[in-house]
């Protein structure tokens, strides 16, 4: 059974590993399953944290 991709690049939706427009990846469009036991979440708000300063948002 295949899933829904998204394009890194173009953000369009496709069922391909590699995006037919403009040939990047693609990735699981759907959201990681939410757990309130979340052992990693505060690693992964400080990645996101550190991604909003170097794109000058934050």
């Amino acid at each position: 059974m295949k899933h829904i991709l998204k394009c890194t690049n173009c953000n369009n939706y496709t069922m391909h590993e590699i995006c037919p427009n403009c040939k990047a990846k693609c990735v699981s469009a759907k959201p990681a399953k939410f757990s309130v036991e979340d052992k990693y979440a505060r690693y992964r708000r400080a990645a996101k944290r550190e991604e909003l300063i170097k794109r000058g948002l934050l």
